[in-house]
């Protein structure tokens, strides 16, 4: 059939094999999903992220033939003379004569103005969007939660959404008499732990061609890639991994979900870029999973257990998923386009070459970077309070920050990204996100890891020349910031302790600091 009455855009982050568009069959509908250029290129991605989306597309095409669905599939081969998304639109519309144009709202800012505003179809042809049924809040409710230059709390709304669903709920009140097990959920892995680590449950794609097409129209892209590809690309794997995780995982995940550690790999074992998280997040952005699902096959597990998983591991999963990843939709949305500028703390530096190499002499940042080339991945507190404190205290354009964090991480999609990045890590958006700006010294680092026990640095040295440079650069970044957090109870008392100190040792530091600024690439 060389025509269609209606034709259906499925971006790379909508593989939802749920969706109620494919309730049903008709001939009479194209589905189109498509490898792009401009999706490839508007920030330079890790190459095991290209790769694992456009596999996942395909594998999605090929599930939706299989159910009888009609599907159209192009390759960078077949879109590579097309500038962007609409101008292909546009040509397929012409070609298959096609009278009603049909898309789920994007997640991207970007790609839903690109949709609305770029699709000027002639006389003839109806456009109509949808939600996208992933997430917990539909894109009509996120209004009655979120407001625009709002400072909200994560704490809030998560009470909220726990209540609303009614997970892990003991009536009105939370299960356990807690909402929040966070202060059980900052457990130091020690050696002793070591063997109790599970393996990584990983699977093996040849993604030979996906490569050689990417070379093929000079696509560029950072990180380490093979030809084969270990995540997961098709909804019966994303499951597996749900399963694994619930089965070995699950047990330790919330004691251990702040640990890191740069002693535990082997030549024979590589454990330690997992350890006990669930590496879940690519599955539900690219919606291969929907975070319901997720949760609820999670919480299943936990009451199955009988007591051998206790609460605080499963609260601080449910957390992660219904509380933060909602959240930073949320406020993704109310405060889009202005809030990709904001630079509340008028940081201006460079990102340092070794984020792109982690050639550097400080530990934490070479294995939490390195990591992130070798996996496109890293947990939560390595991208946060490790790279991301660096940026933070160093100083760093936000927007060099998003670029990073957007192009390394293969669950990174913008509206995910940049709050985590702009909002919480890099405090760029003035306490929407966050209650204070999460940078720490070298202290917090010996505290949740052991990368300190064999780095080049001192971490128990402020000022010298083999110092951590975490702990001048936190206390330089606290005195020049102090007329906007010196009101802020949380950090009231770094300022009196940062006071008690000698002038004479005060210009000390900071000079140290400086030094270590100006020569970033070197440290």
């Amino acid at each position: 059939m060389k025509t269609a009455n209606r034709l259906r855009l499925i971006l790379g982050d909508q593989l939802n094999a749920s969706h109620s568009w494919f309730r049903q069959t008709c001939p009479e509908t194209l589905y189109v999903i498509a490898e792009l250029k401009q999706e490839t290129n508007y920030t330079r991605h890790h190459g095991q992220k290209v790769c694992a989306f456009f596999a996942a597309m395909a594998a999605f095409a090929k599930a939706l033939q299989q159910a009888g669905h009609r599907v159209c599939y192009l390759t960078l081969d077949d879109t590579a003379s097309f500038t962007d998304l609409p101008e292909l639109l546009h040509s397929l519309i012409e070609q298959y004569q096609v009278t009603q144009f049909e898309y789920q709202l994007p997640d991207e800012y970007r790609l839903r103005e690109q949709l609305a505003n770029d699709m000027n179809f002639n006389t003839g042809v109806t456009t109509q969007a949808y939600e996208t049924e992933h997430f917990y809040l539909s894109d009509s409710e996120l209004n009655e939660y979120f407001k625009a230059g709002k400072k909200h709390r994560l704490e809030h709304f998560y009470r909220k959404m726990r209540k609303r669903v009614n997970l892990l709920m003991d009536g009105d009140n939370p299960e356990g008499g807690q909402w929040n097990y966070d202060a059980e959920n900052r457990k130091k892995l020690i050696p002793a732990d070591f063997e109790h680590v599970p393996e990584a449950l990983v699977f093996s794609h040849d993604v030979s061609e996906i490569i050689a097409r990417l070379k093929r129209h000079d696509i560029h892209t950072i990180g380490k890639m093979s030809q084969t590809l270990l995540w997961p690309v098709t909804r019966q794997e994303a499951q597996d991994l749900l399963v694994y995780f619930c089965r070995v995982c699950l047990v330790r995940f919330g004691q251990f979900q702040d640990a890191m550690t740069g002693q535990l790999d082997t030549l024979l074992s590589q454990r330690q870029w997992s350890l006990y998280h669930s590496r879940l997040s690519f599955a539900i952005n690219s919606k291969m999973l929907s975070p319901q699902h997720v949760v609820d096959t999670a919480i299943a597990s936990y009451r199955q257990a009988e007591g051998a998983i206790s609460i605080a591991q499963i609260e601080g999963f449910v957390r992660q998923i219904l509380g933060w990843r909602e959240f930073v939709r949320g406020v993704y949305w109310a405060n889009m386009p202005e809030y990709q500028q904001l630079n509340h703390l008028d940081a201006t530096q460079a990102l340092p070459s070794w984020f792109w190499d982690a050639n550097t002499k400080m530990n934490c940042q070479h294995h939490a970077i390195k990591q992130s080339l070798d996996y496109a991945y890293a947990h939560h507190i390595q991208r946060l309070m490790v790279t991301g404190n660096f940026c933070l205290i160093a100083g760093i354009h936000p927007d060099e920050v998003d670029q990073w964090y957007l192009g390394i991480y293969i669950d990174a999609i913008e509206w995910v990204e940049m709050p985590n990045t702009r909002g919480m890590s890099q405090f760029a958006d003035g306490g929407i996100v966050g209650s204070k700006a999460y940078a720490a010294s070298g202290n917090y680092i010996k505290k949740m890891s052991d990368y300190c026990t064999d780095c080049h640095y001192k971490v128990n040295q402020i000022d010298t020349e083999d110092a951590c440079p975490l702990n001048s650069m936190y206390w330089h970044f606290m005195d020049k910031h102090q007329h906007r957090f010196n009101a802020n109870p949380r950090t009231r008392m770094v300022y009196a302790n940062w006071l008690k100190k000698p002038e004479a040792d005060r210009a000390r530091i900071l000079k140290h600091a400086h030094g270590l600024l100006a020569n970033l690439d070197n440290i």
